[in-house]
Formats: C-alpha cells, structure tokens, sequence
C-alpha cells in the first residue's frame, strides 16, 4: 500500500506572540501549501526581511515566497475590512495574487456588528474583562456554533444581504440590551457606518480571490505528494479547551484544530512543529504564574519589543515555565521544539526558570487545571546567563555554553528535541542544529 502524505503543523506552546511567523516563513521554501486553519485578525503574525517589517494578521505567513500556494481555511474567521488593508499594504499584484491565495468559502465573517457587541460584552464584564483584541472574533464564532452566523460562500446568494441585515439588527439589539451603542464604538478610527461602507468594499475584493474548500483541496495536495504545512494562531495556553479558561481565545489553537480547520484525518498528521519563547509573556487578562514586576520584566518587555502586534499593548513578562510548556507538548504531540527569542536574554547575568509550583505547601510539577490560585507559587531553578551577544555566532554549536545548558535543561524536562534557536527578528537570524530531525524531514520530498 503506497505510503500516505501528511500535513505538518506548526503552531505556539504558551500564550501566543511566540514568533511563529518568522518560523513558518524560514520553512515556506520547503511546502507547496502553507494554511490557516483557526483565529482571525486577532492574530498579528510578524515577519522582518531586506530591512522592512510585515505584519500578517489573517494571510499565512508563506505569502511572500513565489511558488507558495496560501491557503485560509474554514476554521478560520474573516473580517474583509482588514483582509483589504493588509492586502494593500502588502502590495501583491493581483495575477501573483490568484496564485498564492485561497479562502475558503466555509470560512466564516466577521461583520461590523460582530465588533460591536464584542466591545459590549467586554465592557460589561468590568473587572473580570478578559482582554479581548475587540475584533470581533468571539462573537462570530459564537454564531458559528449558534448556526446563525454567515460564510464567505453566502455573500454568493441573492437573500444575502437580507442575512446580513437581519444578523446585524440582532446584534445591535443585544448590544443595546447591555447598555452599549453604535455611538459609543469607533472602529479603526471610523464610525459605525463608515466601517460598514469599507467592510462592504473589501468583500467585493474578496470576489477576486479564488475560493476553495479546504478539506478537498488539502487532502488532494497530500495525495499529489504535495508538502503541506499547517499554521496556528495565538497559543495552546490560549485553547478554548486546554488553556487557561475562561482567559483563552474563541478556537482551538492546538493540533487538533488543524483537523477541525482545514478537513484533515488525524491520521494525515505528520511533524507538530512547537514554538515557545525563550521566556513567556501574555497579553490581556489571566493567570501567570511566573510574571515578573519591575526591572526584569522591562528588560524583558523592551529588549524583546514586547508590545502587541495587533493591540500596542504592552506585554506582561515572565520566566519560561517548564510545566506549562512540558503540558502543551503532550496536548499538542509535538516532534520538534524550535525556540524563539533567544537574544532577549543575552544580557542577564542569572536566568530563572520555573520546573514546578508550590500549592497549598505541597510541590507539584504538573500543569494544573486551573492557575487561579492564590496558594500557587511557581518553584523556580537558577541557570548562569551567558550575558553574551549571539550577533557573530553562525551556528547551534558554536552558541555559548550557558544557553546550550538552558537548551538541555528543557530537553531533559519535555522530553523533545530544540532543533532550531532564533537570534533575533530578521528571518536569517535562525540556527538549526546539525542532524536535528527537523533537517531529515524538510529534505524529504
């Protein structure tokens, strides 16, 4: 029987912002199809290369290698104002544009009024806000599983607008019910009204981008012997299942969501991909076990341009927690690690990492179900830094002792292999180590 073709997938092991971006558009070269498959614009994908920076929030991170075929899945959600602006601001010639980019018509829509009631909810919430990008993405997958919401494929049939309006009046009514009204929302610096106009031009540029359904066209690019690699947004503690509940994204961000997002049998799973930061950060609300106040934190915050890709917002900084990533390794069946920011710790003469907790005086090294305890202390083991630049070092085995020792303690704790370190923000600051398996499977054809 002829050996069957599996999709990768790479995706983020904490709380998102571990630089996947870069990561998928290092490997790009080595996939015909690079797909999204959950998330939407709350996503900020960022990629640096010849001196300029590129910010992706709904378009997969292969978009800039010609011969790439990008592909948007039905797991994912889609708001046509800002799919036109980053269009525009990536700058791709349309007959390229036809080639490299595919939505999937299941995919569903964000509408303007999805926006809306997402900043009513949250407002409501006070104190106990979550921190919601207010882009709208919890409410539309809300309708998703309400079975009211509205796909790509519905802007193609003749009672669509009439959908649209009688969703939008829903909404605005809902929005109303909490107090919250279209005069108090500016969306992108526009008005209600005015966002609706633009979300109404990108959608008629949407119609000029080729529509497939995903599931079809992915299974028949595995069955050519076609590569494929699957991309994740935000992070696995961000699952909507298995993170850190209810202060979590609206999707499953983990390996099974590429199942669920892009028409894939488990068993066409090949290589998981995990990208984790050196250390960890967080933006918006939640528990953090290993957060840090004060000097350490800006250090980490300033040196690693620690503010949100699609918010600005600061970051909130931390030690790397073992636990944490030791529990979205095994969620996520994750082969290969690849590390991440790596230089953000180049100055520190100490580096702490955490390798369990204290809860209620008893010590513990497993990830618990919920980090909203006031009795957990996270355990914390200390390593010398290298407090050395990584700007000359040109390869994984030439970089300084104290950080291959950093490497080997997470090896030893997670039990899978660093194959890659980046050393900074440009994608050829990247270090893949000698034999590593990553190496055997991109040679593959």
């Amino acid at each position: 029987m002829k050996e069957v073709n599996k999709a990768d997938v790479l995706l983020g092991l904490q709380w998102g912002d571990e630089g996947k971006g870069k990561i998928v558009d290092v490997l790009t070269p080595h996939y015909k199809v690079v797909a999204r498959f959950q998330g939407g614009p709350n996503a900020g994908h960022t990629l640096v290369f010849e001196g300029k920076k590129y910010i992706l929030h709904t378009i997969p991170s292969g978009i800039f290698h010609s011969g790439c075929v990008n592909v948007v899945g039905n797991g994912v959600v889609l708001d046509p104002f800002i799919i036109n602006k980053e269009l525009d601001q990536l700058n791709i010639p349309p007959d390229v544009l036809q080639e490299s980019l595919f939505i999937c018509g299941k995919a569903h829509l964000i509408l303007p009024s999805h926006r809306l009631l997402d900043a009513a909810l949250e407002n409501k919430k006070g104190k106990l806000r979550i921190g919601s990008t207010l882009k709208g993405i919890g409410p539309t997958y809300t309708d998703k599983v309400a079975r009211t919401g509205l796909r790509l494929a519905d802007t193609a049939t003749d009672n669509f607008i009439k959908k649209y309006e009688a969703l939008k009046t829903e909404h605005l009514r809902l929005a109303e019910s909490l107090g919250y009204s279209l005069s108090d929302l500016k969306l992108d610096s526009l008005t209600f009204e005015e966002y609706e106009q633009e979300w109404f031009r990108g959608l008629e540029r949407l119609k000029s981008i080729p529509r497939v359904q995903s599931e079809v066209f992915i299974n028949e690019t595995l069955d050519k012997g076609a590569r494929v690699l699957a991309e994740g947004a935000q992070g696995t503690l961000l699952d909507i299942d298995f993170g850190s509940y209810p202060y979590v994204t609206s999707s499953n961000t983990i390996t099974a969501g590429a199942c669920i997002g892009l028409g894939l049998a488990p068993s066409r799973i090949g290589e998981v991909f995990g990208v984790f930061k050196a250390y960890c950060t967080r933006v918006g609300g939640g528990p953090f076990p290993t957060e840090l106040i004060g000097k350490d934190a800006d250090h980490l915050r300033e040196r690693g341009n620690e503010y949100g890709s699609t918010t600005g917002r600061p970051r909130r900084c931390g030690w790397l927690d073992l636990p944490a990533l030791k529990y979205a390794v095994m969620i996520n069946g994750v082969s290969r690690l690849i590390m991440t920011k790596a230089d953000v710790l180049n100055q520190l003469d100490v580096i702490k990492v955490c390798t369990g907790y204290q809860i209620d005086g008893e010590e513990q090294n497993i990830f618990p179900l919920t980090l909203e305890q006031e009795s957990l202390n996270p355990v914390y083991k200390e390593l010398q830094g290298w407090n050395n630049s990584l700007d000359s070092v040109e390869s994984f085995e030439q970089l300084p002792a104290a950080l291959l020792d950093y490497v080997s303690l997470i090896e030893d704790y997670v039990q899978v292999p660093v194959d890659i370190i980046s050393t900074g923000a440009d994608r050829k600051q990247i270090l893949i180590r000698k034999g590593a398996g990553i190496l055997q499977r991109l040679a593959v054809v």
